[in-house]
């Protein structure tokens, strides 16, 4: 009940964030299928590029919107931790291939998992497409596993498993930002006397379970 009186009193800010992010990660995954797999390490810059931006970029939009998205801590873990994998690829270039796939396949898979539960939160909001952004999470997922571990027993390549991960999350990142966008414009419509009225209801239940 809580998060649906926020969502409806409170505007999300930057909705956009997610889907800067979203096509970072989509150009970085059809990047990835161009390229052949002995230039796999040299990829390293790019894969810390993009975790750099992605990363600092949702520090931004969790602090932003620390009251208006119940699970935006999600939001600054993810980016603490895409960041800091993105400053260790920057320091160490020369990381190795059997290094390589296991960094980035573990910072994909945990952001899988954040917007497999951003996709639930939607779900909870009563937004539709809340599917499309679960499904493209679980793809993420499955990837991400697979590269993290021997994806020699897969038959496909790391070139391939890399790609595919990144397009999975991107795709989810922008189903997401469209969402969100939703969200903000909801409580556009809403009278401002209504807003007061709802946020009073929520006090009114605050102070009834404080009470229990």
């Amino acid at each position: 009940m809580s998060n649906f009186f926020q969502t409806l009193t409170n505007s999300v800010k930057h909705w956009y964030i997610p889907l800067i992010f979203g096509i970072i990660f989509l150009i970085c995954g059809f990047y990835v299928f161009s390229v052949p797999l002995a230039t796999y390490v040299t990829l390293s810059v790019i894969f810390s590029v993009s975790f750099l931006v992605s990363g600092i970029t949702e520090v931004f939009f969790s602090i932003q919107n620390n009251k208006s998205l119940q699970g935006w801590g999600w939001f600054l873990v993810s980016g603490l931790l895409t960041t800091a994998i993105g400053l260790y690829l920057v320091s160490n270039p020369e990381i190795s291939m059997s290094v390589l796939p296991f960094v980035v396949g573990f910072t994909l898979l945990f952001r899988s998992f954040q917007l497999l539960g951003f996709a639930f939160d939607l779900r909870s909001q009563k937004i539709l497409s809340w599917g499309n952004v679960a499904l493209a999470s679980a793809g993420g997922i499955i990837f991400s596993l697979l590269l993290i571990f021997n994806p020699v027993f897969t038959g496909m390549s790391l070139v391939t498993l890399t790609a595919v991960s990144f397009i999975f999350i991107g795709v989810a990142s922008v189903m997401l930002a469209l969402d969100l966008r939703k969200l903000k414009k909801f409580p556009e419509k809403i009278s401002e006397e209504l807003k007061n009225k709802m946020r009073s209801v929520q006090e009114e239940i605050d102070e009834l379970k404080r009470r229990k």
